[in-house]
């Protein structure tokens, strides 16, 4: 065939500049957030103290940014909208440990192929500043121009040259909640620098320096900080830190979950995993975790060049990670449960200052407020009794003059109080040094019940039942490549799969406890973890689970009369017990209402 011949196939070529771009930006500029995302941590990279950010019709008809950092010298401005040029790595050894945000040189450039660009910057160095403008990829002269020390990058008209694009993007209001949400995702990381986000006339945000914590309920709201308990461990050189919400704090919707790795704002599917196994068994059906997680290790060890977004990650160690993240939040939502206290001398009936309840939170009859109890744990031992009148002195000589008189340091006052009554053989009323406790008795006594039958499975190893009739499944090859490799740690699941040909397994043994289950979706649930994430929690998740149902049907039901030595064991029981906050399910075991709360129904003191 000739090459003029219709039928005959297209020839290779290079493509055009314009066409190129084009494809590139539309990797990077997805809508008008992601042009905020870039620049703003442009600035953050150049050591910005305060990044301003100002938008229009959501960013659609400019968005600009403007920061106090370095600033950029005016021989280096057109290389700042050059495909592929930065500042921040220049060889492969630093690509293999990328310390700043940005460093892949396509963002301005991705930018100023589809908008009117304008950059005006003055380096820290330089006399006075200098400005560039950019058209749809084309550049004009450099000139120079007024400016304090630092840049302002414009971004106008977005998406002016490739109409089509326009059409793609949501409306006024849905484009500047993603614009904000980036900006208070970006300035989480970095709450030594203050950000401000304008729309118009409209102020949006004005986050100012300050701590961590004040960052986070600037971001995530006081009732976050409040109701979260903070983490910060270490082990096989990584570091986690930040606040996980209690379980009885949860959303709707996953919109209040950040994951930083070394500082950049990532979205990982392995580390969403392990905080969902960590959630798996005291979070209410349908709601998600509020979290504000740190992970930190070493830049090489991880690989930031997955995506240009730069919102994806790959770990070199995946599995010690996802075993990481997963243990310590595990262990973290574990050791949640009411703190001991010391009755001061104050009545128990006393009220709380306006507004705040005796454990330093808010007075509101929430039930999530009880949760606030589990992450106070603090250590008030009452001191040794002083030897009263009677009494030798414990070294068997004379009295101290006026040790009788001393005051007695009253005993502690358990948490959750001691039984007053039942109502209508559901609810548990308690009175504790704070005021009322409600308790639910099934809710409770279903999670007593089940965190001692789990620990019970966790002592031995998990018994096997050998299947009558062995379960065949054809699998990708690669699947039963990695059943062949790691069939020696799956016993230890409970579990006994072999391979039995090319792209084909076997399944010979299944745990005890889930007879009747769908061996082949478990298996094949199992494998897939093994492929994903490098382990599997399957095996124990669906265990859990029977216990969860056992335990639920194992527990005193509502109906059920106790005496009040019954109700106060069931309330140390409680205290003692892991993730004592709330059922299986999720739902909240006991409500607390404090005395302040109780006088503000009846209009006490107003």
């Amino acid at each position: 065939m000739t090459s003029a011949d219709p039928a005959a196939p297209p020839r290779i070529r290079p493509l055009g500049a314009f066409v190129a771009n084009q494809i590139a930006a539309g990797e990077v500029v997805e809508r008008p957030a992601s042009i905020v995302k870039e620049l703003v941590e442009n600035s953050l990279d150049a050591g910005a103290g305060d990044v301003k950010v100002d938008v229009e019709q959501a960013g659609v008809r400019r968005v600009r940014v403007v920061d106090d950092g370095d600033g950029i010298l005016p021989d280096d401005l057109p290389l700042a909208v050059a495909r592929h040029a930065t500042s921040k790595i220049a060889s492969p050894g630093d690509l293999a440990a990328v310390a700043t945000l940005g460093f892949r040189g396509e963002a301005l450039a991705s930018a100023a192929s589809v908008s009117r660009l304008a950059i005006t910057s003055r380096h820290r160095a330089a006399d006075h500043a200098w400005r560039l403008e950019v058209e749809g990829g084309q550049e004009r002269a450099v000139r120079p121009a007024a400016h304090p020390q630092g840049t302002t990058v414009e971004v106008a008209n977005l998406f002016f040259n490739t109409p089509a694009r326009r059409k793609f993007l949501k409306t006024e209001r849905t484009e500047l909640v993603h614009i904000e949400r980036v900006v208070r995702r970006v300035a989480l990381a970095q709450p030594a620098v203050g950000f401000s986000l304008r729309a118009g006339s409209r102020s949006l945000d004005g986050l100012v320096p300050g701590s961590v914590d004040e960052r986070m309920a600037a971001v995530l709201g006081a009732a976050f900080v409040e109701r979260s308990v903070a983490v910060d461990e270490t082990g096989a050189d990584l570091r986690l830190w930040g606040r996980v919400a209690v379980p009885t704090y949860s959303d709707s919707r996953p919109t209040r979950q950040y994951l930083f790795v070394n500082g950049r704002p990532v979205r990982d599917p392995l580390a969403a995993h392990a905080v969902r196994q960590a959630y798996r068994d005291v979070l209410f059906h349908g709601r998600h975790p509020a979290f504000a997680l740190f992970l930190e290790l070493a830049p090489e060890l991880v690989d930031v060049n997955v995506h240009p977004t730069k919102d994806e990650v790959r770990f070199r160690r995946s599995r010690d990670v996802h075993d990481f993240l997963f243990g310590k939040l595990a262990r973290a939502l574990r050791d949640l449960r009411p703190a001991p206290r010391v009755d001061t001398g104050a009545s128990a009936g006393a009220a709380a200052p306006p507004g705040r309840d005796r454990f330093g939170f808010g007075g509101s009859a929430h039930p999530a407020n009880l949760a606030r109890m589990f992450h106070e744990v603090r250590d008030e031992r009452p001191a040794p009794l002083p030897p009263g009148p009677s009494e030798p002195a414990p070294s068997g000589g004379h009295h101290a003059p006026g040790a009788s008189l001393a005051p007695r340091a009253a005993p502690a006052v358990p948490p959750l109080g001691h039984a007053l009554a039942q109502v209508h053989g559901v609810y548990v009323l308690a009175q504790n040094a704070d005021g009322l406790v409600i308790v639910d008795m099934h809710a409770a006594h279903e999670r007593i019940t089940y965190e001692r039958m789990k620990a019970q499975l966790l002592a031995g190893s998990v018994r096997r039942q050998r299947l009558l009739v062995p379960v065949a499944l054809d699998v990708a090859q690669a699947e039963a490549d990695l059943v062949e490799a790691r069939g020696a740690e799956l016993p230890a699941l409970g579990v006994v799969i072999e391979r039995s040909g090319a792209s084909s397994v076997v399944v010979r043994e299944a745990p005890a406890l889930l007879g009747g289950a769908d061996i082949e979706a478990l298996a094949r649930d199992l494998i897939a973890d093994l492929v994903e994430f490098g382990a599997s929690d399957i095996v124990r998740e669906r265990q859990e689970r029977m216990l969860a149902g056992a335990a639920c049907h194992a527990s005193a039901r509502a109906g059920r009369r106790l005496t009040l030595p019954e109700m106060d064991a069931l309330l140390r029981d409680m205290e003692s017990t892991e993730n004592a906050g709330q059922c299986n399910h999720g739902r909240p075991t006991f409500v607390a209402l404090p005395m302040a709360a109780l006088d503000s129904l009846f209009l006490r003191g107003q």
